[in-house]
């Protein structure tokens, strides 16, 4: 007979052998500790992460505000940069992505926090085609070229 399916009819039989065992009810200190080891597992799951010390990243360069294009609708965006070369609904919000001249510029729009009236731009990421970040008044000058 092959050797490994000895091991297979072997490991079968230990495991039918301890479940009787623990299931007959003859071996109480067992179930005890297959109990105690249970709690002890649920209660290590339990707790609670210890929060980290946040330590301050490396400072880049600072980015320049974006506050001229935040809290404009669409419709405000498509006078100011011409129709979007992309749009995309993303979950509640809408992003609009324009790219002109090496400039690439993604604005998100969300609804207001009421419900009520246009998607608003709440944030605008610029940057160059090769994903590197580019300055948002460089980025709206070549839009505008």
């Amino acid at each position: 007979m092959d050797p490994a399916v000895d091991c297979k009819v072997a490991a079968r039989l230990a495991v039918r052998l301890l479940a009787r065992k623990l299931a007959s009810g003859h071996d109480l200190p067992m179930r005890r500790i297959l109990l105690l080891a249970s709690f002890t597992l649920l209660a290590a799951c339990a707790r609670a992460p210890r929060p980290t010390p946040e330590t301050p990243g490396p400072v880049g360069p600072a980015r320049p505000q974006t506050g001229i294009l935040i809290g404009l609708t669409a419709a405000e965006l498509g006078q100011r940069l011409g129709q979007p070369g992309f749009q995309v609904r993303e979950g509640a919000g809408t992003k609009l992505q324009w790219s002109e001249n090496g400039c690439v510029l993604d604005a998100y729009l969300y609804p207001p926090e009421s419900g009520r009236g246009a998607d608003r731009v709440v944030h605008v990421d610029t940057r160059n085609r090769s994903g590197a970040d580019l300055a948002l008044e460089t980025c709206l000058g070549l839009l505008a070229r």
